[in-house]
């Protein structure tokens, strides 16, 4: 009982801390925004972990009202392929970029950097954090990320936008590099024990908001941004920042709005679970009503809703579920947490849910050493790892091999050409012979997506692929016994959900990585009146 009340009272002190100590925000992003013209607005709302089945499942239920009307009002397309890893860092990255991981170099949500030496975690779980180092997981999510690790030679949406006059915003995104002056603010009680300043110029788009940290309606608008409300960082703050711009006429003409929650709830009881999902239509009502009417709302904007990963049903034995890499590996000499590696480091191992870089450090260990230890576990999937100009591929569980490169006589369904040698069977490949064609089936745009995974940065190491029900881990993950996860090629894992009503434009190929080229030309083409559509 003790405990419960010296925690109570700790909470109570931090509150007040937070609530006092908060530096004032000095944004002036609603300056930037004029009163909205008549031209159509563009509001992307991107639903972490928003899947096709559930949307299905809960509008046959009655329970998605908002999700309904927008699917009878839009093209509803189910099968949308995303970058890989399919985690959200990586993901983000791909959208707002239009490339995968070989050109923006943000390879997952954990990988090693070669140069320094040392992982980079932007923010794996709160056991893997502290292992690791909250000062430095602090630096590289918050000031590494957007400013470092991002390829500065690879522009964002909001540079593009921005060098076309098109004003834009970017609101809890992770992925938020543009034009734009910005600064983060730091309370005093984050700042002081941290290696983060109080103050940290950023660029971004025309109106940034980063939870608490950048809120550019303070005292405009009270926001739920304290302590008990993540700062800022679940879903009633970008609602809410959302609603404000709807009413006062001010929003952008393209708004990129990250909607967290529903991640938890699928990550806890498994992809069956609707709970977020219903959740998220109510807030999604609420936006719709900030215009008036639903009719009015579809007139005024083009809408586009999206997950960004699937999540796959894992098994809730621990012991079936969980595919130790550290356990397999244990003869070599692993990285320590929070260490930097040594002559003496044989391996690293960057787990990203249920897909892994396993880098090999010491010259004398090569790959295939690896593969042969790791693909004696069936619960295994897909091992692959470059080798001259190629990249190798092995289904563990069937031992059927390929190896690809790029500029080949074989084009797959995005027009891209490959060479491959090897049984096809390895990546559920089909071939039409006399016309050179691949179609791919479980594993959506797999040599893209491995070509990318890669040549994301240095390094010599293997990705590592588990079968569906399965999620890897080294003693410090976290693990999501009976709930979900994702990470991996996989199909559960690589295909999600998009919505796109107000606009006739389509994608040129249905996967995120296409949607910026798709977002400039409808954001650049002549206005329409609201009769048009």
């Amino acid at each position: 009982m003790k405990w419960i009340l010296f925690t109570a009272l700790i909470l109570i002190v931090v509150m007040l801390t937070f609530q006092w100590i908060k530096p004032r925000q000095q944004e002036q992003d609603m300056k930037k925004l004029q009163k909205a013209p008549s031209s159509k607005k563009v509001i992307w709302l991107m639903v972490d972990s928003m899947m096709a089945h559930a949307i299905d499942q809960g509008i046959e239920n009655g329970d998605l009202p908002a999700l309904s009307y927008l699917t009878k009002h839009g093209h509803y397309q189910r099968e949308v392929v995303s970058p890989f890893p399919t985690m959200s860092v990586t993901i983000d990255s791909s959208i707002l970029t239009g490339t995968y991981p070989d050109q923006h170099r943000v390879p997952g949500l954990i990988w090693y950097d070669e140069t320094e030496k040392r992982v980079v975690n932007y923010g794996t779980g709160l056991g893997e954090i502290i292992r690791d180092g909250t000062n430095q997981f602090l630096k590289d999510a918050i000031i590494h990320l957007n400013q470092k690790h991002l390829n500065t030679q690879t522009p964002t949406l909001y540079e593009d936008l921005a060098d076309r006059g098109i004003t834009s915003a970017s609101i809890n995104g992770l992925i938020y590099r543009g034009k734009t002056d910005h600064t983060l603010s730091f309370p005093a009680w984050i700042s002081a024990p941290t290696s983060l300043p109080r103050e940290l110029p950023v660029k971004g788009p025309d109106f940034l908001t980063f939870g608490a940290f950048a809120n550019p309606l303070e005292g405009k608008v009270s926001l739920p941004d304290g302590i008990t409300r993540s700062f800022g960082f679940s879903d009633p703050f970008p609602l809410e920042v959302t609603r404000y711009l709807i009413k006062k006429n001010r929003l952008p003409d393209f708004s990129f709005v990250y909607f967290s929650d529903a991640d938890h709830s699928v990550h806890k009881k498994g992809p069956s679970d609707l709970s977020g999902l219903k959740k998220f239509d109510k807030e999604l009502q609420s936006l719709l009503d900030s215009f008036g009417s639903w009719e009015k709302a579809l007139n005024e904007a083009v809408w586009i809703l999206s997950g960004d990963s699937g999540q796959t049903g894992l098994k809730s034995e621990k012991k079936e579920a969980v595919v130790r890499l550290d356990q397999h590996l244990k003869q070599y000499n692993q990285l320590a947490p929070g260490q930097k590696a040594t002559p003496e480091t044989d391996l690293v191992l960057c787990v990203n849910e249920r897909m892994a870089y396993v880098y090999t450090l010491n010259p004398s260990i090569r790959e295939r050493e690896l593969v042969d230890v790791l693909k004696g576990d069936s619960r295994i999937d897909l091992i692959s790892w470059k080798e001259n100009e190629d990249v190798h591929v092995l289904h563990a569980g069937q031992d059927k091999k390929l190896q690809f490169r790029p500029g080949g006589p074989w084009q797959d369904p995005y027009r891209q050409k490959w060479e491959i040698r090897g049984d096809i069977e390895t990546l559920d490949l089909q071939e039409d012979p006399r016309e050179k064609q691949l179609t791919y089936g479980e594993y959506p745009d797999p040599l893209s997506r491995l070509w990318g995974a890669h040549h994301s940065h240095p390094g010599r190491f293997l990705v590592v692929n588990v079968r569906p029900g399965y999620e890897l881990a080294i003693p410090s993950s976290p693990t999501h016994l009976g709930g979900g996860g994702h990470g991996s090629l996989h199909q559960t894992d690589s295909l999600i959900p998009c919505i796109i009503t107000g606009t006739d434009q389509r994608p040129e190929h249905w996967r995120l990585v296409d949607f910026k080229d798709f977002l400039i030309r409808v954001l650049t083409q002549k206005p329409e009146s609201p009769e048009t559509l």
